[in-house]
């Protein structure tokens, strides 16, 4: 996650409260989702951003996780996500997703 990303969302985590900020990812790879969800969740592990150090706790989740899914209008989904759904391994991002939320 760039820099000016981790900014933003620790401003918001401030502005809005942690427990009303959720953070989705869209990341084609699980490792770098994964990466991704663990900034936002107990700090940037790289310790080079405005995260590191900084524990949000935020909900984080993948735009092609189940949960995350349903939530849309299925052909707006179908429209804007249905190719990457074919294209990704949508069950490695999902565990990795679920490993770092701790399920």
């Amino acid at each position: 996650m760039d820099l000016e990303n981790q900014k933003r969302i620790k401003e918001a985590a401030e502005k809005f409260g942690n427990e009303n900020v959720v953070v989705l990812l869209g990341a084609a790879e699980a490792e770098a989702a994964g990466l991704a969800a663990e900034t936002v969740t107990v700090g940037d592990p790289t310790f080079a951003g405005p995260l590191a150090g900084v524990e949000l706790n935020l909900a984080v989740y993948h735009v092609l996780e189940d949960e995350i899914k349903s939530q849309f209008d299925q052909d707006i989904y179908e429209d804007q996500m249905g190719m990457m759904e074919m294209v990704l391994d949508i069950d490695e991002i999902s565990s990795e997703m679920q490993d770092v939320r701790g399920e």
